[in-house]
């Protein structure tokens, strides 16, 4: 890569509004994750249905909650958008793949929610709006034009 290339990186923009993006979802997983250890109650202030879902048997994988999970796969996408805007534009190439996964996983844990458990998550929901947002970010920046 080129010095100019790596001054002017034509996915800076994109990266760091992914970054901010992912550090709402990061919260939202981070949140449910304390909460499912403490044993707290999560309160449902527009939805009800919180605690159905997040005590359904598809809230934890070998017993570790999926907000943990959550966790992480925010976390990683957050570096991967952080890498891309500051070290090298590479590195949103694996951003995009992360979405990817992200997203098809959260279209299952919709299903999840409507069609086998009945009830809806308002912060399940929430981390399915950022993960589309996200993907989303990553779609326009494959088609985005910079001359």
């Amino acid at each position: 890569m080129s010095s100019t290339e790596k001054i002017f990186n034509p996915f800076k923009k994109f990266a760091v509004v992914a970054a901010v993006v992912t550090l709402i979802g990061l919260g939202d997983a981070l949140y449910l994750t304390i909460q499912h250890y403490t044993a707290r109650p999560v309160p449902c202030s527009i939805l009800e249905g919180c605690e159905m879902v997040l005590n359904s048997p598809y809230a934890t994988i070998a017993g570790i909650p999926l907000a943990l999970y959550g966790a992480a796969a925010y976390f990683a996408a957050f570096l991967l958008a952080i890498l891309t805007a500051f070290v090298n534009r590479k590195f949103w190439l694996l951003f995009g793949v992360q979405v990817i996964l992200m997203t098809a996983f959260t279209v299952w844990l919709l299903y999840l929610q409507g069609m086998v458990i009945g009830a809806f998550c308002q912060f399940c929901l929430l981390s399915a709006l950022v993960t589309f947002t996200l993907f989303i970010i990553a779609l326009i920046s494959r088609f985005w034009r910079t001359n």
